[in-house]
Parts: C-alpha cells; structure tokens; sequence
C-alpha cells in the first residue's frame, strides 16, 4: 500500500471533451469509495454513470484528478449551476430567491469529492479540492454532505462551508446537508 504522507501529488485538469479517457477511472474511484452503498439505488453504479454524463453535458464541467506514482489519489468534478437549476427545488425549507437565482455563472456545484482509502487522512482531500477551486470564476460553491457523516460536515467547515439547510435532490436520495462557500474575487 502507498503511504498518503511520503508521496507528492501531481494533478491533472479535465473538461467535458476528455471525459471518455477519465471515465472508467472516476467510476472505480467512485466504486471502491461507495462500496458499502452501492446496493442502494440511488448509489447504484449505473446512477452513477447517468449523474456524471448528465453533470458532463453542462457548460463548465471540469474534473481534477490527483495522481501519485501514477496511482489515482482521488478526484472531484462539477460544473456551474445554469439558470433554472433543479438544485435548489429539494431544499426541505426553501431558501429566499436571492440566493438561489443561477445564471450558470454564479455557483459553481461540486458533485464528487472522493479520496481513495490509502491516501485518506493527509489533507488530500483539501488539496483535490483546492486544485478543481483553483482559478474559476464562479463567486461561490456548493455541495452535499450526508448527515449520517458529520466529520466530512466539520472538514468542510474548517474549510469555510457553511450549512444553508437539508434537501433531497430526489425522491431516492437520503437528505443532505447543503453547504456553501464564497469564493476569493478573482483578480
């Protein structure tokens, strides 16, 4: 097994148009990471697949993947929020319209976050994340924790999430906590 401490991370950017090289290894990544919930349908592989084609498909999608050795360390993926986004719409106690009117400039959602076991524990997680963060011009980011993990909830917080309200994205999917973060003005 690598040791997550001892190995420097390289990083590799990916948009839509690279998607068909990437895919199989954003579906193990997420296959070894979901493991113990892929018997549940909303967590299913096959969902999976649809919800990363249909996250693809939007102007702005981008993907980081962390490699060490050539190793995959983990990835993340999203894409800005377009007008009329279904995102908000399962917030269990709707939020004003001010924070939820989208232009598909204004936030970006960060769909998957996902570290590979091996390299859990050493700020990886951070670093992937920073990496997809890094230099793109939405004001904010979002993204859902589930509940029934509030050390991943506290990690976000520390850095600088804040909890906005519960939703359900779909009548199968537990309800998440939805999380928001501003981002520095870019220069």
């Amino acid at each position: 097994m690598p040791t997550a401490t001892h190995t420097a991370i390289e990083f590799t950017h990916y948009g839509p148009d690279r998607l068909p090289e990437i895919r199989g290894t954003l579906t193990e990544v997420y296959t070894e990471v979901y493991a113990g919930q892929l018997s549940e349908p909303y967590f299913s592989v096959e969902r999976f697949e649809k919800r990363l084609t249909a996250h693809a498909a939007r102007p702005g999608w981008g993907a980081v993947v962390g490699y060490a050795d050539s190793q995959v360390v983990g990835c993340a993926y999203g894409s800005p929020l377009p007008a009329g986004t279904r995102w908000w719409a399962g917030m269990l106690r709707p939020l004003p319209e001010a924070e939820t009117a989208e232009d598909g400039t204004r936030t970006l959602a960060l769909f998957e976050l996902m570290v590979r076991k091996p390299w859990r524990g050493a700020g990886n997680a951070q670093l992937i994340h920073e990496e997809l963060l890094a230099g793109r011009p939405e004001e904010r980011v979002t993204l859902l924790v589930e509940p029934a993990h509030p050390k991943v909830r506290a990690l976000y917080e520390r850095w600088g999430y804040e909890h906005i309200g519960d939703q359900q994205p779909f009548p199968d999917a537990p309800i998440y906590a939805t999380m928001l973060r501003h981002l520095p003005v870019a220069a």
